[in-house]
């Protein structure tokens, strides 16, 4: 039974019991598209597809390739990385919008889409913004401290996300209720 909503979201891994249980637990809330591997899943995806979960680990056609034939083919959907993967510094470069390490519970799941959705009313400024620090946050989850410190990619993304952030500020002084505006973002 596929709910009544405006949003859609695809589901990607290769396991059909895992895919099949995330297309379960999401389809009350959303319309629900799901593609056992990554060979199927760019056969489906098109400009009707708002959030795309993908598996990292697939075999044949990984969830990375999905992820830059999405890009590649300038699919306007937001891209949650729903993996065993431990992420590494080949994530800086991915073009991604969040990133959960399985097992990946239906309120997690729900959250990411939803804060995805929200993001996505946003220009890309901020959409850049929480790119980046999802980066963040995940690496220096992963990674040894002396490592990250002698990260010059990681710097990089640590100062753009600053002068992002700034910019952000910015525009959110001219709304009339600032300290509310983005409130359930953070």
């Amino acid at each position: 039974m596929a709910a009544e909503t405006d949003t859609t979201v695809l589901v990607v891994d290769d396991e059909n019991a895992v895919a099949d249980a995330y297309a379960a637990q999401l389809e009350k809330e959303y319309t629900v598209l799901t593609a056992y591997g990554g060979e199927e899943a760019i056969e489906v995806v098109n400009s009707a597809v708002d959030i795309a979960l993908l598996d990292r680990r697939m075999p044949a056609v990984s969830g990375d390739e999905v992820l830059e034939e999405i890009r590649r083919q300038e699919i306007n959907c937001r891209v949650i990385m729903v993996t065993a993967v431990d992420p590494d510094f080949d994530i800086v470069e991915m073009p991604f919008e969040d990133y959960l390490k399985k097992p990946v519970d239906r309120a997690a799941l729900v959250e990411a889409i939803e804060r995805q959705l929200e993001a996505s009313e946003y220009d890309e400024r901020f959409e850049e913004f929480l790119e980046l620090n999802t980066k963040i946050g995940l690496l220096e989850e992963e990674k040894p401290t002396q490592e990250l410190e002698r990260s010059e990619e990681l710097q990089e993304i640590r100062d753009r996300a600053d002068r992002l952030k700034s910019d952000l500020d910015e525009t959110v002084m001219k709304f009339d209720e600032p300290k509310t505006a983005f409130q359930d973002l953070f």
